[in-house]
């Protein structure tokens, strides 16, 4: 286990990479014996700052959670971060590249709680009968921390890699819609780059939605209504730089575009 002394420097360290866009050496190769609790103390403490410093926090992002994503990264084991409101875009925005460090897309479904959800316990059901309901979205992967060798440990300590979300505008409850069905067609710049269905997170989107409640009721806390949760990607991140106009078709969701400068 780190000191509180070394997990307060790392997140210090992460803020100012985050602010300065840049990135810092892999924290598995200053600190081996760092663990996964380690990882969810940094992003801790460098949610905190950045509460304190007036962001708002609007819900989570699960990461992780289908094997294109696994076997992208590496990494076998499911992680989430935080998303405040000052990262949330519409479809049709400019989203200025400099923002961002190691700048890729996901393709993903976002859902909206109606209700808390809280573990131990808590089922696919239970999260559906939570959901308000679900909305296209786009990720923005944003990583500080070197991508060479990295590991959940530090993943989980760059705040899951989470950058930003591009929300579309079609809503769906989960009774209107089969969600495992729900298709992605990733295109950069007029041309097709990866394909993916929902079902690819966890076998149902919602799934991952479970998971996050019963993680937080090990930490003492739980899911709150009005919540977004971004439950995965069910493609792999596609590379953008400023230039790059991204459109992805969820066929009976709509399409979310941006573009980046």
């Amino acid at each position: 286990m780190l000191s509180q002394d070394t997990i307060a420097q790392l997140a210090a360290e992460l803020a100012e990479a985050d602010r300065a866009k840049s990135v810092i050496p892999r924290i598995t190769a200053r600190h081996p014996e760092a663990t996964v609790e380690d990882a969810y103390a940094v992003q801790g403490v460098w949610r905190d700052s950045q509460i304190a410093a007036g962001r708002r926090l609007v819900g989570r992002k699960i990461g992780l959670t289908s094997k294109a994503m696994q076997q992208a990264t590496g990494i076998t084991e499911p992680d989430y971060g935080v998303m405040f409101d000052d990262t949330v875009y519409r479809s049709g925005a400019e989203i200025p590249a400099a923002d961002f460090s190691n700048v890729r897309i996901e393709v993903e479904l976002a859902f909206v709680l109606k209700d808390p959800l809280e573990g131990p316990d808590c089922s696919l059901e239970d999260a559906l009968a939570a959901i308000d309901y679900a909305v296209p979205a786009l990720e923005v992967l944003n990583s500080h921390i070197e991508l060479e060798g990295r590991t959940i440990v530090d993943t989980i300590s760059d705040n899951a890699a989470y950058g930003a979300m591009v929300l579309g505008e079609v809503h769906k409850r989960p009774d209107e819609i089969d969600l495992r069905w729900v298709p992605g067609l990733l295109f950069k710049n007029g041309e097709i780059e990866e394909t993916g269905v929902a079902a690819g997170v966890l076998n149902h989107p919602a799934t991952g939605v479970a998971w996050l409640a019963n993680k937080f009721h090990q930490h003492g806390a739980r899911l709150e209504a009005g919540e977004i949760i971004l439950a995965g990607s069910f493609t792999r991140p596609m590379w953008v730089q400023a230039g790059d106009s991204v459109l992805c078709d969820y066929g009976p969701m709509g399409t979310i575009t941006c573009r980046f400068v």
